[in-house]
């Protein structure tokens, strides 16, 4: 009787192991990853990035080098690679593409490749350009535009990364695309979408994080609230899904008003995300509105609303999570 309990338990040990390494990434509760996303870490990223150092960031001169440079050795501390290969994390961008308007300059990328469909991508983007300093010796530092959004994404790239290290890696890829030229006219991520370092037709969703940091003079009353813009303009899902899980996690208050088509602001058009819109790939760009501080020296990292910004940021990171897990890819319904 003593053998045959002893061969009985190991069979149920056998069969609980089993149990728990065929647990799937769908089975994971994101919750447990949003949690590494905080104010603080947030705060602290911003206030290095948005510091006068880094000179206002101006495409292809020295503070948006060092930008750049800030943000590469910030993916190779956290251990996630480039889909460039080695030590590469800068997509070049020459100068001729501008028309020698400006300095060479670079997007810069970092990738976490998928378990199951590892050639569809789901783009995280943000723009780490912004003004320099201007004529008066005065330096832009862009805090809430876009270092809240270039931050936000390092913080969602940590959460990813931890889950890939608990053995969670996710269903589809991720990008993480960190573009210059945003302030030029869109001219970075116009160049990644014209040179994509992976297919377009691959590329399952953008989604753009561009000034997140901000309660704009509308929701002083109601700061709990993020706007949502393109989220159904190409696909019914993207937008079913974004509403999902911000009921399951954030709770946050959608404002639509900037996706009207008829918007005279036509912030549709306005920030990265457009030109992947262009090529008929969903995207949602999240986004607090304008403020008194908008494209001034006085966008500093002091006024950003740091818990607000955190909300803001699982909400993105949970749609991402969402998107990239799912059984099946986006489906674009509404094709320009």
């Amino acid at each position: 009787m003593k053998r045959i309990s002893l061969l009985a338990l190991s069979a149920v040990l056998l069969v609980c192991c089993k149990a728990q390494e065929t647990k799937t990434v769908k089975q994971v509760d994101s919750k447990k990853y949003a949690k590494t996303i905080t104010s603080q870490e947030l705060k602290d990223y911003l206030y290095e990035f948005s510091s006068d150092e880094f000179e206002g960031r101006e495409t292809g001169e020295p503070g948006q080098k060092k930008a750049a440079k800030f943000l590469k050795e910030h993916y190779q501390e956290m251990n996630i690679k480039s889909p460039l290969g080695g030590d590469d994390y800068f997509q070049e961008i020459p100068s001729s593409f501008y028309n020698d308007r400006f300095g060479d300059s670079e997007n810069v990328l970092a990738f976490i490749e998928g378990s199951e469909f590892p050639d569809q991508i789901v783009v995280l983007s943000a723009h780490y350009d912004h003004l320099g300093i201007g004529d008066n010796g005065k330096i832009y530092n862009g805090a809430d535009d876009d270092g809240s959004g270039t931050v936000a994404i390092l913080e969602m790239a940590q959460a990813f990364k931890q889950a890939v290290d608990d053995g969670y890696r996710p269903r589809r890829s991720i990008l993480f695309l960190h573009v210059t030229g945003e302030e030029k006219g869109l001219l970075g991520s116009k160049y990644y979408t014209e040179n994509p370092v992976f297919p377009l037709e691959n590329t399952v969703t953008d989604l753009n994080t561009d000034m997140i940091g901000r309660v704009d003079e509308k929701h002083k009353g109601s700061p709990n609230y993020i706007y949502l813009i393109g989220s159904d303009r190409l696909s019914t899902e993207l937008d079913s899904a974004v509403n999902m899980v911000n009921d399951q996690y954030t709770n946050l208050d959608f404002d639509y008003t900037f996706n009207a088509k008829d918007d005279p602001n036509n912030f549709y058009q306005r920030s990265d995300h457009y030109n992947f819109a262009k090529h008929d790939i969903p995207v949602i760009f999240f986004f607090s509105g304008v403020h008194e501080d908008y494209h001034k020296p006085t966008d500093t990292a002091e006024k950003i609303k740091y818990d607000l910004m955190t909300k803001r940021a699982k909400l993105i990171f949970h749609t991402a999570w969402e998107v990239a897990n799912r059984d099946k890819r986006l489906e674009v319904d509404k094709a320009n």
